[in-house]
């Protein structure tokens, strides 16, 4: 059965501008974290009547309270997390909550600890906070990446006080099970340390795995984290700047009433009304799309083994981020290889860690026919090595 989704091409998505279409010519855009895929209807029914009416002035109370409750609900339904709308605060995007967490909830000067493969600015952003990055390579159980338990240990004994616990993990793709997070929670609190929860891509999760918030599954686990969640992956908002920060403990309610106005100051009236139409009328579309992506997930790892020999591929658990691993095929720089051989532009492993070099992060949301053609001819440049 063809699917809408299927119809989509590439010269359309450069006609209508998307950055990962526009920025590189003619290549195929596999790199930057979008979906080809547009967004909700509801939401395009909530962005129509804000241009038109007042949606582009100042974000006002009721506005905000909307967006609480209605995120409120969409993690209560999702995965039974009950959430007192009033902890649920507006942010511009995860990376900026990223910074308030470094500043609101880490000792001063300490190091930041980073399991790696990372999403790449979790390796830079710190630099600019004069904050050193104790990276720790993520170890492996079987087919599965997993959080090594003493090197977390080692690094916050190393004087580590704040970890960036990244679930669904971009660029890996795993969703940690609550008995993993227990696990990770119990070595934070043993130092009393805190940590950061970017839980971006929590909707975008496959059966039978699902998404279970860090902060869910435990008084303790509760009391040292700040979690940032966004509509922007899930339902495809990126440039609305719109994201959510929940408090969940009495010290960073307090922290965030002192400060937090210059994060929600930064947030965006029209991303904010996009997010809360997302949450409380999207969720149809969104299960559709999620079907989408479990199909081209499935696609990929048939297309690898047809066409990309040599390289591993274990299909993610959540996102729509691929991690291949090109390390037995000889390719030094596979982002650049595939680039310049196949006009394909993908991410480069390196970027997300030491670990990352020789690997690289496929993004396949897109149509089934474009994700076909690229990966064949990533296959044909392959073969000339």
């Amino acid at each position: 059965m063809v699917h809408v989704f299927d119809e989509i091409t590439p010269d359309a998505l450069r006609e209508a501008g998307w950055k990962k279409w526009t920025e590189f010519g003619t290549a195929t855009g596999a790199w930057i974290a979008e979906m080809d895929f547009g967004t909700a209807p509801a939401v395009q029914e909530t962005l129509r009547r804000a241009a038109e009416g007042a949606g582009l002035g100042y974000l006002s109370s009721a506005a905000l309270r909307a967006m609480q409750e209605a995120f409120a609900g969409f993690v209560g339904d999702r995965y039974g997390w009950q959430v007192d709308p009033a902890d649920v605060r507006p942010a511009p995007d995860v990376l900026t909550a990223m910074q308030a967490a470094v500043r609101l909830c880490s000792r001063p000067g300490s190091p930041i600890v980073l399991p790696t493969p990372a999403y790449m600015p979790f390796l830079t952003v710190p630099a600019a906070l004069d904050r050193e990055v104790i990276q720790v390579p993520m170890a492996r159980d079987g087919d599965r990446y997993v959080y090594d338990l003493d090197a977390l240990d080692a690094a916050f004994a190393a004087g580590g006080d704040l970890l960036v616990l990244c679930n669904p993990h971009n660029p890996i793709g795993r969703v940690l099970e609550r008995e993993e997070l227990v696990a990770v929670s119990e070595v934070v609190e043993r130092h009393g340390a805190h940590v950061f929860a970017d839980e971006i891509h929590a909707p975008l999760v496959y059966a039978p795995h699902r998404h279970v918030p860090y902060a869910s599954v435990s008084d303790a686990a509760a009391g040292h984290t700040l979690t940032a969640m966004s509509a922007s992956k899930a339902f495809n908002l990126p440039g609305l700047k719109s994201a959510q920060v929940v408090l969940s403990n009495d010290a960073t309610r307090e922290a965030w009433r002192g400060r937090g106005h210059v994060v929600e100051d930064q947030a965006s009236t029209i991303g904010t009304l996009a997010a809360t139409a997302a949450y409380r009328d999207g969720t149809a579309w969104l299960d559709d799309v999620v079907a989408y992506l479990d199909g081209n997930r499935r696609l990929l790892a048939d297309l690898v083994a047809e066409h990309l020999p040599g390289v591993r591929y274990d299909e993610p658990e959540g996102t729509y981020l691929a991690w291949l691993d090109l390390r037995g095929t000889g390719v030094e720089d596979p982002a650049r290889h595939f680039r310049r051989e196949a006009d394909v532009v993908a991410t480069s492993g390196a970027l997300c860690g030491e670990v990352g070099r020789g690997f690289l992060r496929l993004n396949f949301a897109t149509s089934r026919p474009v994700l076909t053609d690229a990966v064949t001819r990533m296959g044909r440049a392959l073969a000339r090595v």
